[in-house]
Order: C-alpha cells, then structure tokens, then sequence
C-alpha cells in the first residue's frame, strides 16, 4: 500500500426523499435564531413551503442571484444578512446560490445549511468563487463549508433535461479531476469512482423521465461524491479553465464543464493513465474521454464552445488567463497544447485516441 494524506472534512449530510423536512430541527441543531433563506427564482417556491417550518426563526430573504458571484450581488447579499441580524443561511438552489451563502459565510462567519436542488456538488467543498474585475478567483476556507446538507430528490424532479444533462457532466468533472489531483488517494479515488457510475446511471435516465426518483437519487447520490472527492484534494486544469470561461465570458458553469471535461480528459490520458482506467470502468466504456464525450452528448449537454456563442477569436485570451499562474496538472498546462485543446473544444469534436493537440508532454504525476 503507498502512502497518502486524506483529511476527511466535517459535514453532516443527511439524503432521501422526504428528508426537507428535517429542515427545522438541523436549524435548531446549530442553536439558529435568526435564518437567512437564500434562494434563486427557480427554487423561491421550495423557499415558501420552508416558511411555515421555521416560523419564527426565518429572519428574512434574498433571492438576487447571479451566476458566478460577482463582487457586487455580493456585498448586496451581506447586507441584507446584516440588516436581518442572520445567524444562519440556508440556500436552496444550484451551485450559484450555495456560492451565495458561501459568500456571506466567508466575510460573517455565519453557518451555512446547504439544500441542492441541482447536481453541482458544491455544497460539500469548503471552496469559494467570487468574481471581481471579470476574474473569477477561487480559495478553501474551512468556514465555508455547510455545516449541513439535506439532499431530497424529491426537489429535483422539477430539473428540465436541459439543465439537468449539464448539471451532472458538471458533477461528473468533480470526478475525473479528482481522480488525478495532486492530493489524489486511495479514499477519495474510491467516492469518486463511485461517483462516475452512479452519475452514469442516473442522469441518462432522469433525462429521460424527469420524475424518476430512482434516478434522480442516483444522480443526486453521484453529486454528493463528486463534492466530497473534489473537496478533500485540489483542482487542475479542468477548473481552471471552466473559471475563466464562467468568470471573465459569462458561459453557465454545467455547460462550460461539458464541453471542458472530454477534451482536457484526452488531453491529460497518457500523464494520468491509471485515472483514465478508472473512468473507463465507472463508464463501462473502452476510452475514457470518448465515453464521457459521448455521455455528454446522449443527455443533450453541450459539446462545442461555439453552440454556447463562444467566438474562436477569444480563445487566446482564455490561455492566457488560465495559464496566469499555470495550474498544477498532471500533464504540464502549456500555451499550445491549452490553445489546441480549446480549438478541439471550440469546434466540439470528438476526442479520438487520434485527435490533434494532444501528442503528450508528461513532466508530473501518473494519475
């Protein structure tokens, strides 16, 4: 057995159907007060049926949330978190509303009780995203991370296929990269792994028939593993270049990943072999990134850079920021490659054992 380093992270997850009605006594549990509901428009009509059940506790709401945090939206959410004298936020929602009550968190010190109501996995990572200057910047902070999540399928029978596809290739990314992080180990290799086949069954079939609750555990199920592998190690090229593609060109983080994750997958298979065999048996597939190409497009997720209305012409500048300072990753990150890999993207081909860009460079890591 070689030796690893895991630091498992203090969360409390409590999943199944049904489970939102717990809601109250988790809030009672951290000895809240006065509660913050944090919600997106799509989610407020989950927020309402919570208000009964917290009764005097909810101190009051904020639902003006953006996609990729921006500074602003931000220090709009602190104060109405200050001027309700909160002492706990609850978010029900995707990953931009978790990123909200991270936000507050991180400059209040409040905890966090997280309900997803997307496959974005983020409510089990102590990381953060804010975006200022047309630069998403990331950190880890212990005191980000939900000291609760509640995961009811239940909530995300609602999910349109169109956002539901992209949601869990968005998960499924939280597990490839972690398959081959820096901190990669024996543990999280495992959750992640897992991850893959769960999301491999469950997203296909929510696709198909929204109301599957099977299904939608499943992929609800594969999303807590993306976020609690992905938490205990660091991110690579991948995120880096999803970052920017959210942060500085506005794309909808899932569909920026579905594209991202295929291609970055081919370019990193020869420097991350034994990561790439695992995905391929998570997938019952031959090859990895073609498998997750081909997943990606079997649940209507996006492909190409250019159907998010990406122009070609924008594409040295994503190099540029994301190689600014270059990400650690398994097979060095460098201008021409990244440039041809966001070409590959761009064009939305399929990453054959054969596609250009991709000729390997390995200097760190095996995956």
């Amino acid at each position: 057995m070689r030796a690893f380093t895991y630091e498992s992270l203090p969360a409390r997850v409590i999943f199944g159907v049904g489970s939102l009605d717990r809601l109250p006594d988790e809030v009672d549990r951290l000895q809240a007060h006065g509660v913050l509901l944090v919600a997106d428009p799509a989610t407020k009509s989950v927020g309402d049926q919570l208000v009964e059940g917290l009764g005097h506790r909810l101190a009051g709401w904020f639902t003006d949330i953006q996609m990729h945090t921006p500074i602003e939206a931000v220090e709009r959410a602190r104060d109405v978190a200050r001027d309700a004298g909160a002492d706990c936020a609850i978010t029900v929602g995707g990953g931009s509303t978790t990123g909200f009550g991270k936000a507050i968190s991180l400059e209040l010190g409040i905890p966090v009780v997280a309900i997803p109501t997307t496959y974005a996995g983020s409510e089990m990572t102590p990381i953060y995203g804010i975006t200022s200057d047309g630069r998403k910047r990331t950190g880890r902070d212990p005191r980000v991370l939900p000291k609760a999540v509640i995961y009811d399928p239940a909530l995300t029978v609602t999910l349109p296929p169109e956002v539901t596809g992209p949601s869990g290739i968005n998960a499924m990314a939280h597990c490839v990269e972690a398959l081959y992080a820096k901190e990669e180990n024996p543990i999280t290799s495992i959750m992640a792994e897992e991850g893959i086949r769960a999301l491999s069954r469950g997203i296909p079939a929510s696709v198909k028939d929204p109301k599957d609750l099977e299904a939608r555990s499943d992929a609800l199920y594969g999303a807590y593993l993306a976020g609690a592998s992905l938490a205990a190690v660091g991110m690579a090229l991948h995120h880096r270049i999803c970052h920017v593609l959210g942060g500085t060109f506005g794309l909808a983080h899932g569909d920026a990943n579905a594209v991202i994750l295929p291609q970055v997958a081919r370019y990193n298979a020869s420097a991350a072999a034994r990561a790439m065999g695992r995905v391929s048996r998570a997938l019952g597939v031959e090859d990895a990134p073609e498998g997750l190409f081909d997943l990606a497009s079997s649940v209507g997720a996006p492909t190409s850079l250019s159907a998010l209305g990406m122009s070609r012409d924008d594409l040295p500048g994503v190099v540029r920021i994301a190689l600014d300072p270059p990400p650690w990753n398994p097979r060095t990150a460098d201008y021409n490659g990244v440039l041809a890999l966001l070409e590959d993207a761009y064009e939305g081909k399929r990453p054959t054992r054969e596609a250009p860009g991709v000729v390997p460079t390995v200097t760190e890591g095996s995956g």
